[in-house]
């Protein structure tokens, strides 16, 4: 084989790339990865060595390459996908969702991103800029989302440039849409895309698991209103996107109420005699359960089925030895 013209920095980084990738390679498999000759491969590995990178070999025919432990490591290599997926973890930990880590969450983020291509720093910095992080209730799946799908999003919210997409709903039935984007919502172990749609002339939230084939119109547009995109989600979350809808009167002040009650569970509004919580579930039984979990008392506005509910429930406890 002979070698093929890539630059001699690009093939570094590439070879670097494959041994974080796998604990051990032949020469051949190198070269043939590379596209060069395992001589070639060779005297990378030994150029390696020299940058300060602990690469090991075995040796005889059957011998082969590994990246050793301990030693300076220089930064490793991060592929667009893990860039994302770092990034995004550093951010919910520099918010506080993590707990205790903000100030080391804050630095590595600022190295990561000293670190990245511009090309990519630019996307990532948009999905930060656009990105609004809620605390998690652990109410639901965690469906996987293609950071592709998330950096497209969150570029047409930070231009803003309209976006078009194919949208599958609760009932299977799969629509063509076209939106004004403005914020990612990332909660319950989800991502949301809160939009303008266009064609229903009304604020919509949109899960990207449901999303297939975004792409940037190359349409700019200018907003005429910005609307609280963190409560459009987790209202839908707690309440419009469930079977039953129940309105229950804490009581207890807001201040304290809020203590207990995630905005993922349930809304929360002053109420005469104390809190009204709205909230919502495919099963009265997970209602009635979350509100026996509430450390005061409460009242059932609607719906009258939910008693019924917190009755059988009670009985079932005062069964328990």
């Amino acid at each position: 084989m002979t070698d093929v013209k890539v630059s001699s920095s690009g093939r570094l980084l590439e070879l670097l790339s494959l041994l974080q990738s796998r604990p051990r390679w032949t020469a051949e498999e190198l070269a043939e990865r590379l596209r060069v000759t395992p001589r070639t491969v060779r005297r990378d590995v030994t150029r390696l060595r020299d940058l300060g990178y602990p690469v090991e070999a075995d040796p005889g025919p059957l011998g082969g390459y590994q990246l050793g432990s301990g030693g300076e490591l220089p930064p490793l290599l991060l592929t667009d996908d893990e860039a994302v997926a770092v990034a995004t973890g550093l951010r919910a930990a520099a918010t506080g969702n993590l707990g205790g880590s903000e100030d080391a969450a804050v630095a590595a983020l600022a190295k990561l991103e000293q670190m990245l291509p511009a090309r990519l720093r630019e996307r990532v910095q948009s999905l930060a800029g656009t990105t609004l992080l809620i605390g998690n209730a652990n109410r639901g799946p965690n469906p996987g989302v293609s950071p592709d799908v998330l950096l497209t999003l969150a570029q047409g919210c930070r231009l803003p440039e309209r976006l078009r997409f194919g949208y599958t709903d609760r009932s299977d039935n799969v629509t063509a849409r076209r939106v004004e984007p403005f914020r990612l919502v990332s909660t319950n172990r989800r991502w949301y895309l809160v939009a303008y749609d266009l064609d229903r002339q009304a604020w919509r939230t949109f899960r990207v698991d449901r999303l297939r084939d975004p792409e940037l119109t190359g349409h700019r547009f200018v907003r005429s209103e910005e609307p609280d995109a963190a409560g459009m989600v987790t209202e839908g979350i707690a309440v419009a996107g469930y079977e039953w809808q129940a309105e229950v009167l804490l009581l207890v002040e807001p201040d304290v109420a809020a203590e207990s009650v995630s905005p993922l569970a349930g809304q929360l509004e002053p109420a005469e005699g104390g809190t009204l919580l709205r909230t919502g579930a495919d099963d009265l039984d997970w209602i009635a359960r979350y509100l026996a979990s509430l450390p005061f008392g409460f009242e059932i506005i609607h719906p009258p089925q939910l008693r019924k509910e917190v009755r059988s429930l009670a009985r079932r406890l005062l069964r328990v030895p």
